[in-house]
């Protein structure tokens, strides 16, 4: 004689309990986003530095004092606009400061972009210099910060100049 196995009432969760698990798994897995975004970012030993007031990177170089006499200059090699997904010509140049490495990092100022970071490499004549992109815009102008990182030693010195890039025409 077959035996059929019963099974009780089924207990389901009530939807409110539902809606606070999902919530809450979706608050853990931005706060972990949020963690190592930042981790990655690696600028917590940085000494900023301001910029010097009305530069405008679109126009030409800007720059910005580094402390004790020293001073960088950041040029992106734009004439005019600066366009996202347009490969830029970047340029620091270092006077009183020797450094061991410089890197240009590019960051949303409204909205995290994620880590745009472009190493630049030494020339002969002193400077650094690479290229780097501004990512894809959401807006039609968007709102940008160039942070330049430089390595001297076991410390690092930075500053920052803020611009503004309009979505590439396709």
């Amino acid at each position: 004689m077959p035996t059929s196995v019963s099974s009780g009432p089924a207990i389901s969760r009530p939807p409110l309990l539902r809606l606070l698990v999902l919530l809450t798994l979706g608050t853990v897995a931005v706060a972990l986003w949020y963690l190592t975004s930042y981790s990655l970012r690696g600028d917590g030993d940085v000494r900023w530095y301001p910029e010097e007031a009305g530069c405008e990177l679109s126009q030409g170089p800007c720059r910005a004092p580094l402390g004790e006499g020293g001073r960088l200059t950041l040029d992106l090699g734009a004439e005019g606009e600066i366009r996202a997904l347009e490969v830029l010509a970047m340029t620091v140049a270092l006077e009183g400061v020797e450094a061991e490495s410089v890197m240009v990092d590019f960051i949303g100022r409204d909205m995290d972009m994620g880590l745009h970071r472009y190493p630049l490499v030494r020339q002969a004549d002193g400077a650094f210099r690479g290229e780097g992109q501004i990512p894809i815009c959401t807006e039609a102008v968007m709102p940008w910060r160039a942070r330049v990182i430089v390595t001297r030693g076991d410390h690092r010195l930075g500053s920052g100049f803020n611009f503004e890039a309009e979505r590439s025409r396709l």
